[in-house]
């Protein structure tokens, strides 16, 4: 591998730090377990994996399985996140699993050169995870609860 690609996988990594990190801002500025330290490193592993295996490799069969192994083991991450608590009934780390599921996405996306889609997706999860925190959603999922049940995620 020469120094040029290197270079290229290091732009990237910066890159998937950052929209990692942004991920995970609104949970860090909440107290959650999960935040831009978790969001960034799921994002830049990713990205790395993804990034070598394509450039080291010019075979994109090889490359899918890469990316088949990231997206299973972000699952098994994601299942040691979710757990369920018997007393309430309620589910927990749904919403972080899911979220950090979707992030290592954004990670395969810039591995993969493929910028817009990455940051538009940072910019979804972000709303995603804010949305908790804003009062017309508040307002709307009480509505929501009050007619239809009780959320029981707690998530």
């Amino acid at each position: 591998m020469d120094v040029s690609t290197e270079l290229t996988i290091v732009i990237k990594t910066i890159i998937a730090f950052l929209l990692g990190g942004v991920i995970g801002l609104d949970r860090e500025r909440h107290g959650m377990d999960a935040g831009i330290r978790t969001y960034a490193a799921v994002c830049i592993g990713s990205a790395l994996f993804t990034a070598i295996a394509a450039h080291l490799v010019n075979d994109v069969a090889a490359a899918s399985r890469v990316i088949a192994n990231i997206v299973t083991g972000i699952g098994f991450l994601g299942a040691g996140i979710i757990y369920r608590n018997g007393h309430s009934g309620s589910s927990h780390g749904l919403t972080t699993a899911a979220t950090v599921w979707c992030t290592s996405a954004v990670g395969v996306a810039v591995g993969l050169d493929m910028y817009i889609i990455a940051v538009v997706g940072s910019a979804s999860l972000y709303f995603l995870l804010s949305l908790h925190h804003q009062k017309w959603y508040m307002r709307w999922k009480k509505k929501m609860t009050s007619k239809y049940g009780v959320d029981k995620t707690g998530d």
